[in-house]
């Protein structure tokens, strides 16, 4: 029901307004009706994005705009479980699977384990042969997430001889398949 209908029927019963239709009274109670209609809808609107988990627009990116980095995300689902993630980083998020949830919910597909070396944590980047497009952006939201005290070693994976081997019997049918270099150490689906 519109605030039109809403003040009609408020007035309706007082039997001292005209209210019908075409005349001065009806055309001011849906002028007042329209304006607070547009009223009741921007206060939806804010409503809704003021909550990270209903929020669509002008709020996830409010709430983006406070933090150092923006999440890797494609659309607004996408983005508020990542600004979710980032947001709950705390004193308590530094265990393996805590850093591993939080990258994954920011959007990251990227795994972090323990290194061979004391204080130091390897990221691989498990379903992405070769270096990822984006790293740079990326490495900068996986350091502001890990604890500052561990080093940080990226760990990119290529095509092996073995699999090489195993997809092409001789270098003739390497060179028939007409890959570049790069193309040809990302090639190991």
């Amino acid at each position: 029901m519109s605030y039109a209908d809403h003040l009609r029927q408020l007035l309706e019963p007082l039997g001292v307004y005209d209210l019908s239709e075409g005349t001065f009274n009806a055309g001011e109670l849906a002028a007042v009706g329209e304006q607070l209609d547009g009223v009741l809808e921007r206060l939806e609107e804010c409503q809704r994005e003021m909550s990270l988990t209903t929020a669509e627009t002008f709020g996830l990116e409010s709430i983006a705009a406070l933090l150092a980095h923006r999440p890797v995300a494609a659309g607004p689902e996408q983005l508020r479980g990542a600004l979710a993630a980032l947001l709950r980083v705390n004193g308590d998020s530094f265990t393996l699977t805590a850093i591993n949830d939080n990258l994954s919910g920011c959007g990251i597909n990227a795994r972090v384990q323990e290194g061979e070396t004391a204080q130091t944590v390897e990221v691989r980047f498990p379903d992405v042969p070769g270096i990822p497009d984006g790293v740079e952006g990326m490495k900068e939201i996986i350091e502001d997430i890990l604890p500052c005290h561990l080093a940080v070693e990226y760990v990119y994976w290529y095509i092996t001889w073995a699999m090489m081997e195993q997809r092409f019997a001789t270098w003739g049918a390497v060179e028939a398949a007409g890959l570049s270099w790069e193309e040809l150490e990302k090639l190991v689906q």
